[in-house]
């Protein structure tokens, strides 16, 4: 064989098992930077961090998944308000997110989100912990998280980025404490603002390494960047997403007590024997509408994302090992009349389709979908309390074949159907207090999960 050869045949054999080490990359859902894997070919420019893309975890045949992965946190994200620190955004800061775990583990992974940035997001370093009290975290639980063994990356506007597995035993219904500085302006942010968890914000600097709370002296109640908490070696067969509005992200529950109706259910669901135990996730966002846009209605005013169908796919159906989705939505349709044509009012049917459609692609994701009654909201005019009426009844039908779970039939007073039973109203006639909460939670069959 002549050295020219030799040299090709070399050549060859690298770029085979650098390819073979990229797939088995995108099998873990990791972003993939082309110059760490040395897969460029000749005339093609070699993508950086900033090009990075990732892979939906449910994209991956389980028998060929590196790890069994399940959701273990999640939160649906929005574009920033139009005024305020999420307009603002961010400059050499270290942000201390607090999340709620509904499945424990010894392994983790991040998701960060530059869903609705302007400019590529510089995030690192990064570390996880558990949490002691405030915005201090225990000492010796502090673990530094890599993208692709390194220290920091660059996330592209629109994409999100994945960190590798980080080992750290944590159980579940506990707090992780997830921090990363932020080391270049952000621009406006992805964020979700009505969190009811306080997080917490540093001085300048990298605070990533501190154990003490001292360096963040500023509270928030929202969640920047950060998007999911994945985790892998727990004792959970799958994973719930709990997706819906205000109701589900817990828009009146007391902040950092985790009542919220998917925060109980999953504690109900980890008394079930390991093989039939879930994790639950909540992708609600306040103000959801399932048909229509909702943006800001005034000044300062938040942004309340896209559509329940818009989001669908990205907040619902990519996470990991989905099994179940229970969608729980229309109040906000019903309170905007905002029909799928702008200036046409709402009605029934249109409400029913749009069900029906997310129902369909649960199914087409191998996920079972429970679609929940909607709730009494003493705000309703009578025509729109005739909608909602006349939508239950569909979804007790069952014909948007998947179980149905009566959360109007928890909650409503048995006097006056048509309100929430005064126990359970947090005080605004719509949104239901903690106890409402846990009736919810409570009137979900677990054998239908």
């Amino acid at each position: 064989m002549t050295r020219t050869a030799l040299i090709r045949r070399l050549g060859r054999l690298r770029l085979r098992r650098s390819a073979a080490a990229v797939a088995a990359l995108l099998l873990m859902g990791v972003a993939v930077d082309a110059r760490a894997a040395d897969v460029s070919s000749p005339g093609r420019p070699v993508r950086s961090a900033a090009d990075a893309t990732t892979v939906p975890a449910r994209s991956v045949p389980p028998d060929t998944h590196p790890a069994p992965w399940v959701g273990a946190w999640t939160t649906a994200l929005t574009p920033p308000g139009s005024s305020g620190q999420s307009a603002e955004g961010f400059t050499d800061r270290t942000l201390r997110m607090v999340v709620h775990l509904s499945a424990g583990g010894d392994q983790f992974r991040l998701r960060f989100s530059n869903a609705y940035g302007e400019r590529p997001l510089d995030v690192g370093p990064v570390t996880v912990a558990r949490r002691a009290k405030d915005a201090a975290v225990v000492p010796g639980t502090l673990r530094r998280a890599t993208f692709l063994h390194e220290p920091s990356t660059t996330v592209p506007v629109g994409a999100e980025a994945v960190t590798d597995p980080v080992r750290l035993s944590v159980r579940a219904d506990t707090d992780l404490v997830v921090s990363f500085r932020l080391p270049t302006t952000t621009g406006p942010t992805t964020w979700h603002p009505w969190a009811s968890q306080t997080s917490y914000i540093s001085t300048s600097g990298d605070h990533t390494a501190d154990a003490s709370g001292a360096a963040f002296p500023e509270r928030t109640t929202s969640w920047f960047f950060l998007r999911a908490v994945d985790v892998a070696g727990a004792r959970a067969a799958g994973t719930v997403v709990a997706f819906g509005d205000s109701i589900t992200e817990g828009g009146a529950t007391t902040t950092d007590t985790n009542q919220r109706w998917p925060d109980v259910l999953a504690r109900r669901l980890a008394q079930l024997p390991p093989s039939r135990r879930l994790s639950v996730v909540n992708a609600g966002i306040g103000g959801n509408r399932l048909l229509t846009d909702a943006g800001p209605t005034g000044a300062g005013a938040n942004n309340l994302g896209r559509s329940a169908e818009s989001r669908f796919d990205r907040d619902a159906l990519t996470l990991p090992a989905v099994r179940d989705v229970i969608v729980s939505l229309g109040n906000n349709d019903l309170g905007s009349n905002a029909g799928v044509h702008p200036g046409e009012p709402l009605t029934a049917s249109q409400l029913i389709a749009g069900f029906g459609r997310l129902a369909a692609r649960a199914r087409a994701a191998g996920a079972r979908v429970h679609l929940a009654t909607i709730t009494p909201n003493g705000k309703l005019d009578a025509r729109a309390e005739k909608i909602r009426t006349e939508v239950n009844q569909w979804i007790r039908s069952g014909d948007a074949d998947g179980s149905v779970i009566d959360f109007d039939a928890a909650v409503r007073d048995p006097a006056d159907p048509h309100r929430l039973l005064p126990a359970y109203n947090s005080g605004d006639t719509v949104h239901p207090n903690d106890a409402g909460l846990r009736a919810m939670a409570e009137c979900v069959r677990l054998s239908t999960l």
